[in-house]
């Protein structure tokens, strides 16, 4: 026997396709011939006379001779349709928070960065009961225009233009398009835009480090837990890991007999092993004498500080903390941050990480092989890059110099020679004779 057909309601045809229900209580369907394939549309209805006047208005489109006219009318037809499930601007963080699929930031303090972006732009549109669906391109291109004149780094609007974005594409079954309103690259900033800003991170010379261990040592300049901050410089100084690296260092990760530090950094999760140096040594087996357990934290009035958080989970303790490290680089006569044109917030110029920058310039001035202070500090660190770039180049422009005859003109024994010959000019005398015996002395 040959496979039974399934029943169709044929409701009524009309001179380009037919208008019919698969069964009574489904909704009507559109169906029709392109380019010699069948193709259906639900109409989303299933009341007689709205489904005819939706067939309708697809008639004069699907006349068209163009594939591609007539697949974007359809989408259209679609897009005019009340979706089926609606939610306002005032519902759809609750919402968004009980996605599985939503963003699962590492700290806390980012978590609530996501729901204090969403509510900007909320206050931005000013209609908390506007439906979700209803946002467009056009909303999203003003709420980043919006944020242009606030000045916000280049990082920081596109981190809120990433955040929503991130938002809407979760909640793209309640706003019934295939991408999310904030999908465009014309909405983020551009690097550029900041080429011109002279003002960057930068490493403390060997002066400037002499000055800050001056301050730790000078009884008058006070700070909080001021004996731990000074291990955290030390820290800082000698291994060039970042701040929270320092501060959250335990006891059962130094090896003092093996003179070996063994850090996992916490932003990266890399392992790196660090060579304790003598005045690191020094410092480290001093403050041994407070300690308790192998687990306990170097610093742990700091390290409990670091780690404050407020009500809602936020870390507030680690800028308590820098802010305590800031006030040592600032008694050193070192100037933290400056106020740059066009940005809200002052630019740090000098503080902790500076240390990090430190380390890396100094091995790179020292012949240190990138490869070794990448181990060191952590095989992605683009700080390294930096300096070792900029020691190449010397070493291409000494090599270039050399060529064009601007270093060694002189010999060795022509330098003497004047110099012998400046020495005949001057009255005779013994200090005279000692110094021609030593400039011809072999």
């Amino acid at each position: 026997m040959g496979r039974r057909k399934k029943s169709v309601m044929a409701s009524e045809k009309f001179d380009i396709g037919s208008l019919y229900q698969k069964s009574p209580n489904d909704n009507y369907y559109f169906r029709y011939q392109i380019n010699n394939k069948r193709k259906s549309i639900s109409l989303r209805t299933k009341n007689y006379t709205e489904a005819k006047a939706k067939a309708l208005k697809l008639l004069p489109v699907i006349r068209s001779t163009s594939a591609e006219v007539l697949a974007a009318h359809v989408s259209t037809a679609r897009s005019l349709e009340p979706p089926k499930e609606t939610l306002p601007l005032s519902e759809a963080w609750d919402m968004y928070s009980k996605q599985p699929n939503r963003a699962t930031p590492a700290t806390v303090s980012e978590q609530l960065s996501y729901q204090s972006t969403f509510e900007e732009f909320v206050n931005f549109i000013d209609d908390p009961l506007r439906l979700i669906h209803e946002i467009t391109y056009e909303d999203a291109l003003g709420f980043a225009e919006y944020l242009k004149p606030q000045g916000l780094a280049v990082d920081t609007h596109n981190r809120k233009i990433k955040r929503l974005r991130k938002i809407f594409e979760v909640l793209k079954k309640y706003c019934h398009k295939t991408e999310s309103p904030f999908k465009s690259p014309s909405l983020l900033r551009k690097t550029r835009e900041e080429q011109n800003q002279a003002v960057r991170r930068l490493a403390f010379s060997r002066e400037q480090v002499q000055q800050i261990l001056q301050v730790l040592d000078d009884p008058t300049k006070k700070v909080i837990n001021k004996d731990e901050v000074k291990i955290i410089y030390f820290l800082g100084i000698y291994t060039g890991q970042r701040l929270k690296d320092c501060v959250l260092l335990r006891w059962n990760r130094i090896y003092l007999n093996r003179r070996i530090i063994e850090v996992k950094q916490f932003k990266t999760g890399k392992e790196v092993n660090l060579p304790i140096a003598q005045p690191l040594y020094d410092v480290l087996l001093e403050a041994q004498k407070f300690k308790k357990n192998d687990s306990d934290y170097v610093c742990p009035k700091i390290a409990e500080r670091y780690s404050r958080c407020d009500k809602r989970g936020k870390n507030i303790g680690a800028g308590l903390v820098n802010i305590d490290i800031l006030r040592v680089i600032k008694w050193a006569g070192i100037e933290t941050s400056v106020k740059v044109e066009g940005r809200k917030k002052a630019v740090t110029v000098y503080g902790f990480h500076s240390l990090r920058h430190s380390f890396a310039s100094y091995c790179a001035e020292a012949g240190v092989p990138k490869a070794v202070v990448l181990s060191i500090l952590g095989t992605d660190s683009d700080i390294v890059d930096k300096y070792y770039t900029h020691i190449s180049e010397e070493a291409q422009h000494r090599a270039m110099t050399a060529i064009a005859g601007e270093i060694g003109t002189l010999s060795p024994a022509d330098k003497i020679n004047r110099t012998m010959a400046y020495i005949n000019t001057l009255p005779n005398n013994d200090h005279l004779q000692e110094i021609k015996r030593l400039l011809i002395e072999d």
